[in-house]
């Protein structure tokens, strides 16, 4: 997983990462029956299994051991901070959503109270059918950023099913103009739906 540096070191312009996966959010190992993710920083995707591959929901970036990363999520889930959706219909292709977070959350505290149970219910239902796969680039925090946004605004590019189930409106900092492209080649053992071999970030 992550940089090849005989790669690197002769072209400090293309970087290979080595996706693994996939891995069970935290707390799920077992009903799930899959490993726990790996304690290292770096970037990483959520993903819904679709089709003999992954549909990705979202690529998200840590410089901290991911597992502290998504122990955060899981407190920000069940206090329905985050968009919440049907499982079934995800891995279908189709984005249905039992609960909307973000800003509506905020300004509807009280429907959440009032739906709390059922909301909760599909939280833990995802966190079950979400399929995590990680990838090592260290934590120097630009280029993290840049693979970010980059994977994001491939997938906002696709069709559907793919541009449709990720998030949309992301706090996303892409490659600078002052700031040279790099190309990341990604290899992973099964099919990333939406994600090339060569992405330039």
């Amino acid at each position: 997983m992550g940089v090849l540096p005989d790669r690197a070191e002769k072209d400090n312009q293309t970087i290979t990462l080595r996706w693994e996966g996939p891995f069970a959010w935290p707390g799920f190992e077992q009903t799930v029956g899959l490993p726990p993710i790996p304690p290292k920083p770096g970037i990483y995707l959520q993903t819904f299994e679709h089709r003999g591959g992954y549909l990705i929901y979202l690529a998200g970036i840590t410089r901290r051991p991911a597992p502290a990363r998504f122990r955060e999520h899981t407190r920000k889930y069940l206090n329905g901070d985050y968009n919440v959706l049907d499982v079934d219909a995800a891995q279908q292709g189709r984005r249905q959503e039992v609960w909307h977070g973000w800003g509506y959350a905020r300004a509807h505290r009280e429907e959440f109270e009032a739906r709390k149970q059922e909301i909760l219910e599909a939280v833990h239902r995802q966190l079950a059918g979400f399929r995590i796969f990680v990838g090592d680039v260290g934590d120097g925090p630009r280029l993290l950023e840049r693979l970010e946004a980059a994977i994001m605004g491939c997938l906002y590019q696709q069709p559907p099913p793919i541009c449709e189930i990720p998030d949309k409106g992301m706090f996303l900092a892409a490659r600078r103009p002052a700031e040279p492209p790099i190309t990341v080649r990604s290899v992973c053992s099964v099919v990333l739906h939406g994600l090339p071999a060569y992405l330039e970030v």
